[in-house]
């Protein structure tokens, strides 16, 4: 059964404005759902989980939806404070440095594109990277 549902085009347009202002960052869909990359790597992926479907994220996300489902990496003690925090947060189980979070009506855009300014530094080749303000407290 393939998943038909789109990600709402107001989200999937503030995904896309936070992360094609990063050095060299492309949007493509992806198996389900569109994602961001640079270079070869995700560093975003966005997604519907409905119906339970596709069950990897909706068991990972604990929601068999209907639910906009964002997934990014991130490090260190973000990693651990994100893990930690549980809903609308959680860790998906396929990489280590994989975090996830439900988007929903009241999602802190700030917030989303920090987030995601930190997963494309954390994937991104170096002199990429440099090309970004330091993250905030650093």
């Amino acid at each position: 059964m393939a998943l038909t549902t789109e990600v709402p085009g107001e989200i999937l347009a503030r995904l896309r404005e936070a992360c094609l202002r990063l050095p060299e960052a492309y949007e493509e869909q992806a198996w389900v759902g569109t994602r961001w990359r640079v270079g070869k790597k995700t560093f975003a992926h966005v997604l519907v989980v409905e119906g339970g479907r596709p069950p990897a994220y909706a068991r990972a996300a604990g929601t068999s939806g209907p639910a906009v489902v964002l997934t990014f990496r991130s490090s260190g003690e973000e990693l651990a404070a994100l893990g930690g925090l549980g809903h609308p947060f959680f860790r998906p189980p396929w990489f280590p440095d994989i975090v996830g979070m439900v988007v929903e009506d009241d999602v802190d855009w700030s917030e989303v594109t920090e987030l995601l300014a930190e997963s494309y530094r954390h994937l991104a080749p170096r002199r990429l990277a440099e090309r970004l303000d330091p993250p905030p407290g650093r």
